[in-house]
């Protein structure tokens, strides 16, 4: 087999997988019973790329088709036979004698049938070949035309359950993010929550829960504008989550609050105060807002520890936020 007939490793395409497989390997022994070519295949179409390739295939006599062979597409039958409307033939030579292809395989049988998805773009076909002329009846052909109804038919299904995976997976990605940080939302920040407990109680750790409140928003809002406010926010978020550790949760609680989780370690009073400093100085500093800038002073932070076995996560809210509203009192009276 010369080079061009080799066959060639190519990325898989996404229809293609263990599913597909067993459904078109068994169709291929019974496409091989009732045409009696005993060669049976099934190949992909990639149009935009022009290339044909044989992805799988049955060979139980001397013909040998071989898995993973690539063509170009402008130069199979298979494009000739859908162009020509001509499914079948047993005189290969004479139909297409100048198929270089045709002519080193020894094809004089051959059969073709294209696989149509429900879009009607073409899929690739199903495919059967002999080196003997081999007479194939009506019965067989229409059998041959619903095996590739059935392959289209998967494949639409197949796509559809893909579709609808993708798009509850940008739906729950939603639910969970905050729409202007992009961050994780209350929503998303309650079930992570639960479950760190969860497994903070199981292992004996705790938790480091951090409350802020951006004192002064309302007046950056105010004097600045909406979209400053907005800009101050998210800007406000990009630093915590760039400040935080990677397995640290940053969350959105609501309006001008954020909240972050974080798992204590074995000191965790010095740990938790040393925790609050940091985000106060986190959040203070200069904010570019549409076009002005403006320096401020930093949040009020309030941080709790989760006891040994804890696993109410409003409880911890609760007591964060008022370890925050105390922090807030103490800097007014400053």
């Amino acid at each position: 087999m010369n080079d061009r007939l080799a066959p060639q490793t190519l990325p898989q395409p996404p229809v293609l997988g263990p599913r597909l497989e067993a459904v078109i390997r068994p169709l291929l022994r019974l496409l091989e019973s009732v045409t009696g070519l005993r060669s049976t295949y099934f190949t992909l179409i990639d149009e935009q790329e022009g290339i044909q390739r044989i992805v799988y295939a049955r060979n139980s006599g001397k013909l040998n088709i071989p898995e993973g062979l690539s063509v170009p597409w402008e130069d199979t039958l298979c494009r000739r036979a859908i162009l020509e409307g001509r499914r079948y033939t047993t005189d290969v030579a004479n139909c297409w004698g100048d198929s270089e292809a045709a002519r080193e395989l020894g094809l004089r049988t051959y059969l073709s049938e294209p696989i149509c998805l429900g879009d009607r773009s073409l899929l690739g076909t199903l495919c059967a070949a002999s080196d003997e002329a081999i007479e194939v009846s009506s019965e067989a052909l229409e059998t041959i035309d619903t095996f590739a109804e059935l392959i289209a038919r998967y494949v639409d299904s197949e796509r559809l359950l893909r579709q609808l995976a993708s798009e509850n997976r940008t739906l729950a990605q939603h639910a969970n993010t905050d729409p202007l940080t992009g961050i994780a939302n209350r929503r998303a920040l309650l079930q992570e929550l639960r479950l760190r407990l969860a497994q903070a109680a199981h292992s004996g750790a705790c938790l480091q829960v951090a409350f802020i409140d951006l004192d002064g928003f309302k007046a950056i809002n105010d004097r600045h504008g909406h979209d400053a406010g907005d800009r101050f926010l998210i800007e406000m978020a990009q630093r915590l989550v760039s400040g935080c550790q990677a397995e640290d949760l940053v969350a959105r609680f609501g309006g001008d609050e954020f909240v972050i989780v974080r798992r204590a370690g074995r000191h965790p009073e010095p740990e938790r105060d040393a925790f609050k400093v940091a985000l106060e100085a986190l959040t203070a500093g200069e904010f570019r807002l549409c076009g002005e800038t403006i320096r401020y002073a930093g949040a009020s932070v309030g941080v709790i520890t989760s006891t040994p076995g804890e696993t109410d996560a409003m409880t911890l809210l609760q007591l964060s936020d008022a370890e925050m509203y105390t922090r807030k009192r103490a800097r007014k009276e400053a």
